[in-house]
């Protein structure tokens, strides 16, 4: 019987899907085992599994393990992590070198398309910083050189450069009054 070949082409996966499922955990930014399972086209205790069998190439600064607290935010913020809410088991999180090393551990076609994939992602992230911070520069560079009458243009590209802040929520429905 002959063995289907598989292109590298059908390992594809869309980038937006990959930036999505990359989280700022502890002030770093890391994957999930279960999305990094998913992504890979195994179940998350394989995933595991392999990374236990060689537990020496994950220091803690490439892989860690969610706290019961960063587990429960992680599920909060992420529809297709609702799975995790009723399990015991507290996730791992790969940040971008414990990625990395997951190539060497999952040696399949897939995982080496994938990794490629999620690198990329990576990188393409810190190019949005930094050059973030360097738009930010040279407004504050122009602002300097120019007089007040710019000032509010200035203002408002700050406001534009600026994360979205969280607004509260507004309730729907109808609220009793309570006498």
């Amino acid at each position: 019987m002959r063995q289907k070949t598989i292109s590298p082409a059908q390992y594809l996966i869309q980038e937006e899907i990959v930036k999505e499922r990359i989280y700022l955990i502890r002030g770093r930014k890391a994957m999930l085992d279960a999305d990094l399972a998913v992504l890979y086209g195994v179940k998350t205790f394989r995933l595991n599994e392999a990374v236990k069998r060689n537990l020496r190439r994950f220091p803690d600064d490439f892989m860690f393990r969610l706290t019961e607290s960063e587990k429960e935010e992680v599920i909060a913020n992420c529809d297709h992590l609702k799975n995790l809410k009723f399990s015991s088991y507290l996730p791992f999180a790969f940040t971008e070198q414990g990625v990395a090393m997951l190539s060497s551990v999952l040696n399949s076609e897939r995982a080496i398309q994938v990794n490629i994939q999620i690198m990329r992602a990576f990188a393409k992230i810190r190019e949005m910083i930094q050059t973030n911070k360097e738009l930010w520069k040279k407004i504050e560079e122009m602002e300097k050189k120019y007089d007040h009458q710019f000032k509010i243009i200035f203002d408002a590209l700050r406001k534009l450069l600026e994360p979205p802040r969280e607004t509260p929520k507004r309730r729907i429905g109808f609220c009793a009054d309570k006498d």
